[in-house]
């Protein structure tokens, strides 16, 4: 079962980068987006460590429904964000193709 902890460590590694990310940018959509992704992180960390409590923690009746309701809280945090990454994809692209010909167009001007 240490391949369970092994995509805690990267989901919640993740689930920093994109968080780092969104701060540092200034694009509102490109904001969301990566609100989004980081949701998927996140949840996807929650639902693996509630199955990781399953397997390695001693079986009380609080252990089982901290861990269930874990895996649905990260379940549901998950399909959230898939749906927002959805959503906001297109937006996301088409406000990068926007900046991106803005730059060239100030690298022509100058």
């Amino acid at each position: 079962m240490s391949v369970l902890v092994f995509f805690i460590v990267i989901l919640f590694a993740f689930y920093l980068f994109y968080k780092t990310k969104y701060f540092r940018t200034s694009r509102p959509v490109e904001k969301k987006w990566l609100s989004a992704k980081s949701n998927i992180a996140l949840g996807l960390f929650v639902f693996l460590f509630g199955i990781n409590h399953l397997f390695f923690i001693s079986q009380t009746t609080v252990t089982l429904i901290v861990s269930i309701i874990f895996i649905v809280y990260g379940g549901i945090f998950t399909w959230v964000g898939f749906k927002k990454y959805k959503h906001y994809l297109p937006y996301a692209e088409e406000e990068a193709a926007i900046e991106k010909r803005k730059r060239l167009a100030q690298g022509r001007q100058a």
